[in-house]
């Protein structure tokens, strides 16, 4: 997160116009500047994530399948999961999974990752 950071535009220069280069003496000031910006956005991903896991424990009753529970287990444990792997760790078909998650969806607890019909990934 670091390196995404140090290319910001408000950690340039103002007199030169320019983000410094290791090396020069303003470096130092620009990688604190850095660490502070990817420290704060990591502090608003991990809010996000919180707000997003609550949800899915929240909306956890409300599932009807019974290896429902497994499967929000994985979708806590994982940064993503297709239903087909969500089938192997439960013992559901293909298919029920992939309601299972339309389901989570709908309800506002998972959300799809990849946009692809044909191979869909859900996550928090």
């Amino acid at each position: 997160m670091i390196a995404t950071k140090v290319l910001d535009p408000g950690l340039r220069q103002p007199d030169v116009g320019r983000r410094p280069k290791p090396g020069e003496p303003a470096w130092s000031s620009t990688a604190a500047g850095a660490i502070a910006l990817a420290a704060a956005a990591a502090l608003d991903l991990a809010a996000d994530l919180s707000r997003r896991a609550d949800t899915l424990i929240a909306v956890a009753p409300k599932l009807r399948a019974k290896p429902a529970a497994k499967i929000v287990d994985l979708l806590l444990a994982e940064d993503c999961v297709s239903p087909a792997e969500a089938a192997r760790h439960a013992p559901m078909t293909d298919r029920a999974a992939r309601r299972l998650f339309d389901r989570l969806v709908a309800l506002g607890a998972a959300r799809e990752l990849t946009g692809r019909p044909a191979f869909r990934l859900y996550g928090l």
